[in-house]
């Protein structure tokens, strides 16, 4: 099957669709200053090589794995969460070029567009909002969603079954993280399209299982539409 046969096309946001921009490594230190972990301190910078090297997980399953505790966890996530909506609400969020036209694009040719994203519901749809994107997928999904986040293929499929979609060769996934190309594999999807504007670079997108790397989403309808 080629991905000319792509019905559903399952993407990531931030650092994919969503320009980054630091925000989440900016959230990231207020959630640990709310532990006691001061930024620049030795403890930090290690918990700051984890959160970027598992860019696109889950932010609470992040947050279980540096703080152990169930509690501590939980309050580093809310602590995320609000220090991460805040910088939306100051006008910090913004599309990456051509993301929005793309997403149109594939939508115009008859293919289903799915976002996805390692934040809880409350801030994608804050993103959402933020960009006047509520209208602009065939659906959204958040790890709660669909079970559990990256790296496991729970979202991708979950697209695939809330959108109908017969096969899992019909699914093109795409996102900025080595997880995103993870989950695009375990879910079988046909073509797994890393970009080049987000957290990893195009070593480590291969590496987990990228068929493609792009410069940015704006070129995945030509991808698709030329195959």
């Amino acid at each position: 099957m080629t991905t000319h046969d792509v019905t559903l096309v399952v993407l990531d946001m931030a650092g994919t669709t969503v320009a980054d921009d630091g925000l989440v490594e900016l959230a990231f230190a207020a959630a640990a200053r709310a532990q006691g972990v001061e930024t620049g301190s030795p403890e930090h910078a290690t918990m700051l090589a984890h959160v970027r090297a598992t860019m696109g997980e889950s932010k609470i399953s992040v947050f279980r794995h540096l703080f152990g505790d169930e509690d501590r966890a939980q309050g580093a996530n809310l602590a995320f969460e609000s220090a991460y909506d805040a910088l939306v609400d100051q006008g910090r969020c913004e599309a990456l070029p051509g993301a929005a036209e793309a997403i149109a694009e594939l939508r115009g040719r008859g293919r289903k567009v799915a976002l996805t994203t390692g934040f809880s519901r409350t801030t994608q749809d804050r993103i959402l909002a933020a960009l006047g994107w509520q209208d602009i997928a065939d659906l959204t999904l958040c790890p709660a969603d669909a079970g559990r986040g990256r790296p496991h293929p729970d979202l991708a499929l979950t697209a695939l079954l809330r959108t109908r979609t017969d096969s899992v060769q019909q699914v093109a996934v795409a996102g900025d993280t080595g997880y995103d190309m993870l989950t695009g594999t375990r879910a079988g999807a046909s073509v797994v399209a890393g970009v080049l504007t987000g957290a990893h670079d195009e070593p480590r997108l291969r590496a987990d299982g990228a068929t493609h790397v792009l410069a940015s989403i704006a070129e995945l309808p030509e991808l698709l539409a030329a195959r």
